[in-house]
This record gives C-alpha cells, structure tokens and sequence, in this order.
C-alpha cells in the first residue's frame, strides 16, 4: 500500500502542479495568449481554462472529503488534456501533442491509483 500511495501521489503531483503553472501561465503570459489565437480560439476561452485548471488542481491535490470534487477535476482535465491533444494534432502535427498525452498519461495513472486506495479505505482493518 505503501507503493500505491507513492505513485499516486506522484502521478497526482505532476498532474496538479501541470495545471497549476498552466493556469497561472494563461493569466500573465502573453505569448500563451497568441498560442490561443494561433490555435483558432477566442481569448474569453483561455481566461475560462485557467480559470478551470487552477480550481482542478487544487481540487486534485487538496484533502478534501467529498470524492465527488476530484471526480470532476479527473474528468475535465481529461477532456481537457484530450481536446488539447487534438487542437495541437490538427494545428501543429502529432509531435506537438506529446505534452497533453503525457499529462493523460499521468492523470490516468493518478486516477488508478485513486481507485485503489480509496478502496483500501472501504476495507474496515
């Protein structure tokens, strides 16, 4: 158990410091601005994500008792991470989407491990 807790604590981290910096990132960071534009979205929407990344990462990395928070934080970073995949796939070719699928990747094996401890904890000892 020991492990488990290692590695989605890890996975969890990596994930929730990504969203982090990224939210922070979409509010100061002009050249993220041009990206957005470059990419064919409006400004309203990259004000809207961070918005959203900031609140899911700390929603991942809090200890709060309602699971059902970090169930909707997994949930729209997936969507997230999954639609800005396909926006730099189709904008930038493939090589441009390894950030958001490592960060999948990462979320995945965050929310795995979620599951599995949250099931040692419905186990009376």
């Amino acid at each position: 158990m020991k492990r488990d807790k290692i590695v989605y604590w890890t996975a969890t981290s990596l994930v929730a410091l990504s969203g982090l910096i990224a939210g922070i990132m979409y509010f100061t960071n002009p050249m993220i601005a041009e990206e957005f534009k470059r990419l064919g979205f409006p400004d309203y929407f990259r004000v809207e994500l961070g918005t959203a990344k900031l609140i899911g990462a700390f929603a991942l990395i809090l200890p709060i008792q309602a699971n059902r928070f970090k169930e909707w934080a997994y949930a729209g970073f997936t969507i997230v991470f999954i639609s800005a995949g396909t926006a730099h796939i189709v904008v930038d070719g493939m090589s441009a989407a390894i950030g958001p699928l490592i960060n999948l990747l990462l979320l995945v094996i965050s929310y795995v491990y979620f599951n599995k401890l949250a099931i040692y904890r419905a186990i009376p000892d």
